[in-house]
């Protein structure tokens, strides 16, 4: 049985990854992790913003024509003499108007309101359904990326387990030689051989954890959530 996490030189996040066990059957299926990609993906929710934003500035465009109506409302008061007599009077003229409440809309449209707006409008809502149909493309790309970390990560994981068995199997090895060393059995010359061979053993060893390690967190970085939260109930 190869050990797995700190025992075999690797960070504590890795222990919950157990290297005898394929990924595979460690994580969700791949269509959930797809999912949960395009929930927490940091790049999918940036695009979707400015999905918000392009929909914030078509509604803009809409109701700018708002910005030439205006409304008024006023209370006047009078003697209306106007009113009752039908005289004016000369002494108040102003006194002349009668009394009530007086509202109204004052509206001003510009040429451009006229021809030009609805081409404004036009270009909002492109914008908008351009920066919507950015977020399939983005969801595509993510897609593709996911397939090729998934496999390699999983690839990097099987030449992690053969490379620990062999490192593994080259310690013994080199442990023994050790013994036979000391009781003569075999020369310097071959102790100095097997040690060799365990040093590069253990050199590729470490390269491939370096391997498994990047490609994990290759992994979180592409989902936008830690992998504990990925693994199987």
């Amino acid at each position: 049985m190869v050990a797995f996490g700190r025992s075999a030189g690797l960070p504590g996040d890795t222990l919950y990854l157990d290297v005898n066990q394929d990924i595979a059957t460690q994580l969700l299926p791949f269509d959930q992790l797809l999912k949960v990609a395009m929930a927490y993906s940091p790049l999918v929710k940036y695009q979707r913003s400015l999905v918000n934003v392009a929909e914030a500035g078509t509604s803009v465009s809409k109701s700018q024509i708002m910005q030439n109506l205006n409304g008024f409302g006023n209370y006047s008061w009078g003697n209306q003499s106007l009113v009752t007599t039908g005289i004016p009077d000369q002494t108040n003229p102003l006194g002349q108007i009668a009394n009530g409440y007086r509202v109204g809309i004052d509206a001003r449209i510009s040429l451009y309101d006229l021809f030009g707006r609805k081409h404004q409008i036009r270009q909002a809502q492109a914008t908008q359904r351009a920066a919507e149909l950015q977020v399939d493309v983005l969801e595509l790309q993510i897609k593709q990326q996911l397939i090729t970390i998934y496999q390699d990560m999983i690839t990097a994981q099987q030449m992690l387990k053969i490379r620990l068995i062999d490192e593994q199997a080259s310690l013994t090895a080199y442990r023994l030689a050790e013994l036979d060393l000391q009781k003569g059995r075999i020369t310097a010359g071959a102790m100095a051989s097997i040690t060799t061979q365990y040093v590069q053993t253990r050199a590729i060893s470490e390269q491939v954890k370096g391997d498994f390690l990047k490609n994990v967190h290759f992994f979180e970085a592409l989902m936008g959530v830690p992998i504990q939260r990925l693994k199987r109930i």
